[in-house]
């Protein structure tokens, strides 16, 4: 028998999403949700981030895994491999000729998680607290720092509309990233409070969201289709995946 006390953590919530939490321990998650409201979002975006993935990826995941990359272990359970990334490993994918698979594990997916977090946050530090120079290109002029970038990191940059969650595009920088260039997109509220989103190219092709924390500043990141993606904010961790989820639903919807 569990003891319903004690704190729930966070393997306990990853088990939750992935429903691998053994029955006798489910009540306990459960009513700690309820009592944890902060918790209780944060499962509920890694539920609608796991759903997305599935809807775009269960037909990949059925395909034929290519012989040059017939590695036991993922031959044999492809799908453990796809969605356990819930519970603290990220998912990444490579997709070519037609033909995609699970390529990658938790080692390389945390490695990448890790260099993007740090470079995210350093920068997000060294520019929110600026006055006079916060940016290089001014957010009145979108369309031109859009095709800046675009030209400048290789893939489609995109400063999302985030006035539904009261923000208005400040402007964005040019930055170097893990691998090449990164662009950085900083917006801001009417009270002040700032939140950056930086991209660069990431060998993972698709990830679940994943938090970090550093000090008074926190962090979501993701990956999809060769670009990594951290939005930087407080410590405020339901607003910042509030505005994490509206950044990744329009480069959905905008196919990059």
């Amino acid at each position: 028998m569990t003891e319903p006390n004690i704190p729930v953590t966070e393997d306990e919530l990853h088990a939750y999403v992935d429903n691998e939490l053994p029955a006798e321990r489910r009540g306990d998650v459960e009513a700690w949700l309820a009592a944890h409201p902060d918790d209780a979002a944060r499962v509920q975006s890694w539920r609608a981030m796991a759903e997305a993935l599935h809807a775009r990826y269960d037909a990949v995941a059925d395909e034929a895994v290519p012989k040059r990359l017939e590695i036991e272990r993922l031959v044999q359970q492809p799908r453990r491999w796809m969605y356990g990334a819930v519970a603290a490993a990220l998912a990444a994918f490579i997709v070519g000729g037609g033909t995609g698979w699970v390529a990658r594990g938790a080692t390389a997916a945390s490695s990448t998680f890790q260099n993007f977090t740090v470079d995210a946050l350093d920068a997000h530090r060294l520019y929110v607290v600026e006055v006079r120079h916060p940016v290089e290109v001014p957010g009145s002029e979108r369309a031109h720092l859009q095709q800046w970038l675009t030209k400048r990191c290789g893939w489609d940059v995109r400063a999302p509309e985030l006035a539904a969650s009261g923000l208005k595009l400040v402007g964005g920088r040019l930055l170097p990233g893990p691998t090449g260039p990164a662009s950085f997109l900083m917006y801001e509220s009417a009270s002040g409070e700032r939140f950056t989103i930086y991209t660069a190219k990431s060998e993972a092709e698709a990830t679940q969201m994943r938090y970090a924390a550093q000090g008074s500043e926190s962090a979501l990141f993701w990956a999809d289709r060769g670009v990594g993606y951290v939005v930087s904010g407080g410590v405020d961790r339901g607003r910042l995946t509030q505005i994490a989820q509206a950044v990744y639903d329009q480069m959905e919807k905008s196919g990059g």
